[in-house]
């Protein structure tokens, strides 16, 4: 006789006869995830910052992608961001797009950043930003032979600023670097783009 607590000959602990687990062990496995919506793809490259977005970057990720597909995408976040009441928009800049602030909420900005006055930079910093607004990309190697001085530090101090920024960089080998300015050091110094900077003709008359 078969006491209570023991099971018959031919059962193991794992075989459950129970119908719940029956089913699920019959139920298909789930479909995968779908990808995200190129539109998607393209608002996060839009978060992540960097260099100007271009259709042709974008291209580069995204299958298939068009030029017209991607402006399509631009108008519809920006489209999407205005009827959201959100703080920032999707702008134009130096060939590509940009996600920035709208200008009545830029204050919330310069209270986090500082001024251009509130930065108090250096003379030797307001050279180094000179230097690479009308050079760049320029790497430090190049800023260091302009000055005759080296300047690591003073490009970091500029791109904790959020003045300048790393736009590129160069083979594996040599590491090296490329800074630029960004819609930051546009919209401190009032300018809508990098050729409203002032001409060499310009700087002399100053």
């Amino acid at each position: 006789m078969t006491a209570p607590d023991e099971r018959p000959p031919g059962r193991t602990s794992w075989e459950v006869d129970a119908p719940d687990a029956l089913e699920a062990a019959a139920a298909p496995p789930a479909p995968p995830a779908a990808p995200p919506a190129p539109r998607r793809i393209i608002e996060a490259f839009l978060f992540v910052g960097g260099p100007p977005l271009t259709a042709t970057r974008a291209a580069d990720a995204i299958r298939g992608l068009t030029s017209a597909q991607f402006l399509e995408a631009i108008a519809e976040l920006n489209q999407e961001y205005r009827s959201q009441g959100r703080p920032y928009t999707i702008q134009n800049h130096d060939h590509g797009y940009v996600l920035t602030l709208r200008p009545r909420f830029r204050p919330v900005m310069e209270k986090l950043h500082g001024t251009t006055r509130e930065a108090r930079l250096s003379p030797a910093a307001v050279d180094v930003l000179a230097l690479v607004a009308y050079r760049q990309p320029a790497t430090r190697q190049e800023v260091d032979s302009l000055r005759g001085a080296e300047s690591g530090s003073l490009l970091r101090q500029l791109v904790r600023r959020g003045l300048i920024a790393v736009v590129s960089r160069g083979e594996a080998e040599s590491r090296e670097v490329a800074y630029g300015t960004t819609p930051r050091f546009l919209e401190l110094f009032g300018l809508s783009s990098l050729d409203d900077l002032p001409q060499t003709q310009d700087l002399q008359r100053l």
